[in-house]
């Protein structure tokens, strides 16, 4: 006997994006859900990785945070970003009527393909974003090989 569902299109976009969460966290480690900074406290900065011929580039938004609150380390091939972004104190007197800037910590993992050189990694920070640079190393980079031809 069948049974007549009610289609859901809400449910259907719940499970293709679950799905696709699956398939990202597989690839790429784990990703970020929005719902959870409400719930957290945390948010997540939004990040670049792009990927040239000598080395993998990142570059994370970091609006408004000091250098010195961000944390940049790499661990058993995995680079992790960690900071926190404070509230400023409200004066007395004053009265917020909108609050959309995120805050609290936050923290980012990515794991590291094998041709990436840990001891090499070069960060920098510049108009409240940080650069990463994450060289490959040299066994890694492709190079061309020319063929000597011998006359017989």
């Amino acid at each position: 006997m069948s049974t007549i569902v009610r289609w859901d299109p809400i449910r259907e976009i719940a499970t293709l994006q679950n799905r696709m969460n699956r398939v990202f966290n597989d690839v790429w480690g784990q990703t970020h859900r929005p719902e959870e900074d409400y719930i957290s406290g945390s948010w997540m900065p939004a990040v670049d990785v792009r990927e040239t011929k000598d080395a993998l580039e990142i570059a994370a938004e970091l609006p408004g945070l000091d250098p010195k609150d961000v944390d940049v380390s790499v661990d058993n091939g995995v680079l992790t970003l960690k900071g926190s972004r404070t509230f400023e104190k409200a004066v007395e007197g004053e009265t917020y009527h909108r609050v959309e800037r995120a805050y609290g910590s936050f923290e980012r993992s990515f794991s590291l393909p094998t041709n990436v050189d840990p001891e090499k990694v070069r960060a920098s920070y510049r108009h409240g974003v940080l650069h990463l640079t994450l060289p490959k190393r040299e066994e890694a980079k492709p190079k061309s090989i020319s063929i000597k031809v011998e006359d017989k």
